[in-house]
């Protein structure tokens, strides 16, 4: 079967010729979009009035702007295509970020739409121009609000570190493990919510802004070895150097991985490092605060770090240090540098105890993600100290 013909159905992945060139994508065969970017369209850009389909590309490879998926929740982080300096957020050469400010205006208004150009995620597979179908998206998430899944940050760039912003953007791929062919057919002539072929899901979103995300939790909790360390090699540098920066005073690193914590759990919560010589197994002490204000409740934490070189595993002994001090109702934070040897991890599992753990794959990736590249990462480990 075609291209041409053939449904999308989500992971499944789709290839193109094999010439080296431009002609081995096979988006513009699959869809009938353009080649070579990371915004694709079908109709006129940017307003969504005039725009049939859109498509998002992802590489998953760019350090400096690290779209991710995380499949547990179905949330999709995507980065505009602003990521030098020189431009104005909006003044793109394919108009993708005002495109996706207009997707996001239209989320926080309610009122139903006639015409909404559906969102196809594609991720590249490294093989020739070959591409992986991720879903079918819609901009937002139900636990998000305005000031959260469209973002403007501030990075630096250029050979002057100019600044300059980008957006990052948060979509829901949604419940909907195929896309018809005769639903993209209808998409292409411009009927995506009229068609009797739209996915329920996707409709239930364009009327109601009702999200019924794609959610596919892990069947296997304890995580392998080389799904806690870096395996990336720019991930390996940033983990090595915050190695390298607290290996012959570890005790440094203690107020690093509270600050790592505040990133892993998106709050700006209190902390207390305890003292050296009576840490007790505990490193810090803070609090958590669940919901807002004067509704919202005060959960106490203990957080334990070990600043290990990146393939000396963490064993029995050091986690059941910070366990066994964790008073009723507090939970705990484990940040390494290295990651969880698996007999340490089956016993945190199957004894349910509530501890986060935070290995240096999760650190990397999370300070890439938050903090920048490696140059803003080693000014944030400056300011630290």
């Amino acid at each position: 079967m075609t291209l041409g013909a053939t449904d999308l159905i989500v992971d499944n992945i789709y290839g193109g010729s094999r010439k080296g060139n431009a002609s081995d994508d096979p988006l513009p065969s699959l869809l009938g979009v353009d080649s070579g970017a990371g915004f694709r369209h079908l109709g006129k850009r940017p307003g969504l009035n005039t725009l049939k389909l859109l498509v998002l590309k992802t590489g998953f490879n760019n350090p400096d702007w690290p779209d991710y998926l995380d499949y547990d929740t179905g949330l999709f982080t995507y980065y505009g295509d602003n990521q030098k300096p020189g431009n104005d957020l909006h003044n793109t050469p394919r108009h993708g970020n005002q495109i996706l400010k207009n997707l996001f205006d239209a989320r926080h208004t309610y009122t139903p739409y006639e015409h909404f150009p559906p969102i196809l995620i594609f991720c590249s597979t490294g093989v020739y121009r070959d591409v992986r179908f991720l879903g079918l998206a819609v901009p937002g998430a139900a636990s998000l609000g305005p000031d959260d899944d469209l973002v403007a940050i501030w990075r630096t760039g250029g050979i002057s570190d100019q600044r300059f912003q980008n957006y990052r953007a948060i979509f829901s791929i949604l419940n909907v493990p195929t896309v018809t062919r005769t639903w993209i057919a209808d998409i292409q002539n411009g009927n995506a919510t009229t068609s009797p072929h739209a996915p329920k899901a996707w409709l239930d979103w364009i009327r109601n802004r009702k999200y019924v995300p794609l959610h596919a939790p892990r069947s296997i909790e304890v995580r392998k070895k080389s799904e806690q360390l870096p395996n990336t090699e720019d991930e390996r540098r940033i983990i090595s150097l915050i190695y390298n920066q607290y290996r012959e005073n570890p005790y440094k690193f203690e107020k690093c991985a509270a600050e790592i914590g505040r990133l892993m759990l998106h709050q700006n919560f209190p902390y207390e490092l305890t003292r050296p010589w009576r840490d007790g197994g505990r490193d810090a002490i803070g609090i958590f605060q669940i919901g807002r204000g004067p509704s919202g409740i005060d959960v106490e934490f203990a957080l334990e770090a070990k600043c290990y070189a990146p393939q000396s595993g963490v064993g029995v002994k050091e986690l059941s240090r910070l366990i066994s001090r964790l008073r009723h109702r507090q939970f705990g934070i484990f940040v390494t540098t290295s990651f969880l040897a698996t007999q340490a991890y089956e016993e945190l599992k199957a004894d349910k105890h509530p501890v986060v753990v935070i290995s240096g794959g999760d650190i990397a990736r999370l300070l890439r993600e938050r903090i920048g590249d490696i140059k803003n990462i080693t000014q944030w480990l400056e300011k630290l100290d």
